[in-house]
């Protein structure tokens, strides 16, 4: 299969750029993909560097660099959306290399939603996929989900209930082991890890934190608001995160929206480190109650969770993200997904959801090992 992977205009889809959820999706998408063999070309901002077949330049540094680094993105946050011309050099030139290169059949990824959007409008040849749904607006024919419960947020927002969709999917995010060394033992502090945002939770680990007189460290983008007693420790890069992350007894996700998915509970689950979050959205599936960390509703709940997370195994927590959340297991539910879409759309065959697939010899595409 080919694949043109578009990475995002305010950033080059390099380890740098940690704090950016979705050019770390960009660019394990592409290392994945590449590795099982497919033909992965990336378009995005020179200096980008991800394994892939091409790596294809769409806006030059020099234009890039003028409005993206005016800026520090680490304390400020990224400049993005459609108001500077670096978003529309980077739709008009990511048209013009991809139409120069596309064949029949091939598959355009776009994991920026509606941003990507104008791209894809303009290629209509392209079968089209929203690769990694963690946002709200989508655009796309096929869609992939980060969770079922983001997945049927949506479905609820679109009136979308008495309507098959066969061709969207949930697939959660992936993970390099490679960046994640195990650690079994514990330091004597919490981790925040995301933006110091009240709807991230901050405010509900920073009162846990100070009830148990425990130390609470923050990192993420931003300043901390007014009143949090914790200690910043700003952007932390992924051979940071390994330290702080991974020396933590446990990492606060108290969000207060419906989570996504929360990259960062995993990423915690791979050091060996137990997470406690709120009990909704994607946490519901990626967090086992009492086995990968605790989900909590109130004050109490969240108090006893801190006191008691010295029951969890890191071992536990690692054996269960390891074998869910990998490249080589994510990308074989991709694999599955994409194999489907390749039927739908041969005309050769032309049977399209009818189609056979005689060499099957199992489902377990959508097996969660626990």
């Amino acid at each position: 299969m080919r694949f043109h992977i578009l990475g995002l205009p305010h950033t080059q889809t390099t380890r740098e750029y940690s704090a950016c959820a979705f050019t770390q999706k960009v660019r394990l998408l592409c290392k994945m993909l590449h590795d099982r063999g497919h033909e992965v070309i990336h378009y995005g901002v020179e200096g980008s560097n991800p394994e892939c077949s091409e790596n294809v330049v769409v806006v030059h540094y020099d234009k890039w660099a003028k409005l993206h680094k005016a800026y520090d993105w680490k304390t400020a946050g990224f400049v993005m959306g459609r108001d500077n011309p670096v978003y529309w050099k980077f739709v008009e030139n990511a048209v013009a290399e991809i139409g120069k290169r596309q064949q029949p059949g091939d598959f355009l990824l776009c994991a920026f939603g509606l941003d990507h959007k104008p791209v894809a409008d303009e290629l209509p040849g392209l079968i089209v996929v929203e690769s990694g749904i963690g946002y709200e607006h989508t655009f796309a024919k096929h869609r992939v989900f980060e969770s079922y419960a983001w997945m049927h947020l949506h479905y609820g927002m679109e009136r979308k209930i008495l309507e098959s969709s066969f061709y969207d999917a949930v697939i959660p995010n992936y993970f390099d082991l490679a960046d994640y060394p195990f650690q079994s033992q514990k330091g004597d502090y919490f981790i925040f890890l995301g933006r110091p945002t009240p709807l991230k939770g901050l405010h509900v680990a920073d009162a846990v934190c100070r009830e148990l007189g425990a130390k609470l460290y923050v990192a993420g983008q931003g300043a901390l608001p007014p009143g949090i007693q914790a200690t910043h420790l700003g952007v932390l890069s992924i051979e940071e995160r390994a330290k702080w992350v991974g020396g933590a007894r446990a990492l606060f996700a108290p969000t207060l929206y419906i989570e996504p998915f929360g990259t960062v509970t995993i990423e915690a689950g791979l050091y060996g480190t137990p997470v406690i979050t709120t009990d909704a959205g994607a946490f519901t599936e990626t967090v086992i109650h009492g086995k990968t960390g605790f989900r909590c509703r109130t004050h109490e709940q969240f108090v006893w969770a801190a006191k008691n997370i010295h029951t969890i195994s890191p071992q536990y927590c690692r054996a269960f993200t390891e074998t869910n959340f990998s490249l080589e297991r994510v990308g074989a539910m991709y694999e599955e997904y994409f194999q489907g879409l390749v039927a739908l759309y041969d005309t050769r065959e032309g049977k399209g959801w009818y189609s056979a697939n005689p060499t099957r010899t199992n489902l377990d595409w959508l097996r969660r090992n626990t």
